[in-house]
């Protein structure tokens, strides 16, 4: 474990952390794998656990016996670079979360047939751009059954250091893959297609048919416009959840978030 002091912008191995952009980041390094950065010891521990691996750590010096401690044990030689807390704050642009940030390779992407091989429930992103309701809608899909996440081209990057944080880590607990073509491939997979939109054909989100469906892909669309019209025609189901006091809609997350609690899998039973 090399700690390493710096004291400027300037010092090479920093430009990880503060000066690259997240394109900059995602593109090849010389080792040909982009890069994502991991907040607090928490998700960076998740991170590692799912076999992800680091090269460096940006930590408050008073974290590398305290907070970090097991963190930076676990990274093994990989240099850990600290100083003051207000330096670091300037070079990340805020205050860090427990006080550790740690820049990883980027996987290897999986391909949906590999992500979806097992799965019953998933749930297809389709252009979700802002990192925090990707992240949510990440963290609420580990916690309620999702098995595997689908995004389309056009949605933010799930290792998003925004994502990452907000997720709280379960970017790393369930298989996801970059989607090309239309939901209509999904059917070649087995599953059944249920868009989340307000239409006059929509069925409410608790028709006993939906959650029947032994595999079904539960389809997000973007935070303002939603789904676009032709995923809605190529849906299998067009699907509502129902609306009080004349509210019209939810925060895409917090609507993701009902339907995967509501169109869980069935349970099985053993013979």
């Amino acid at each position: 474990m090399p700690v390493i002091e710096i004291s400027s912008l300037e010092h090479p191995g920093v430009e990880i952390f503060c000066t690259l952009t997240e394109a900059q980041l995602r593109r090849q390094t010389e080792s040909g794998k982009g890069l994502f950065i991991a907040e607090s010891p928490n998700v960076i521990s998740r991170a590692l656990d799912a076999g992800y691996e680091p090269i460096a750590l940006l930590c408050e010096r008073k974290h590398i016996t305290g907070d970090a401690a097991k963190v930076i044990e676990r990274c093994g030689d990989v240099p850990v670079y600290t100083g003051d807390r207000e330096l670091l704050a300037t070079l990340t642009g805020y205050v860090l979360t427990r006080g550790v940030l740690c820049a990883m390779y980027r996987p290897v992407f999986r391909s949906v047939e590999e992500v979806c091989r097992n799965a019953r429930r998933i749930v297809v992103i389709d252009g979700v751009v802002d990192s925090t309701n990707v992240g949510a809608i990440f963290r609420s899909a580990a916690a309620l059954g999702i098995d595997a996440v689908l995004l389309t081209r056009n949605s933010c990057d799930p290792l998003n250091r925004r994502a990452v944080r907000v997720s709280m880590g379960s970017v790393f607990l369930i298989p996801w893959a970059w989607m090309d073509g239309t939901i209509r491939d999904l059917r070649w997979l087995g599953f059944r297609t249920a868009a989340m939109a307000l239409t006059e054909n929509s069925i409410s989100i608790d028709h006993p048919s939906l959650a029947a469906e032994p595999r079904l892909a539960i389809v997000m669309g973007t935070e303002g416009e939603g789904l676009s019209q032709e995923t809605i025609v190529e849906a299998d189901y067009v699907v509502r959840i129902p609306m009080a006091h004349g509210v019209d809609s939810l925060n895409v997350a917090a609507a993701a978030a009902v339907a995967f609690w509501q169109l869980r899998a069935p349970e099985t039973t053993e013979n």
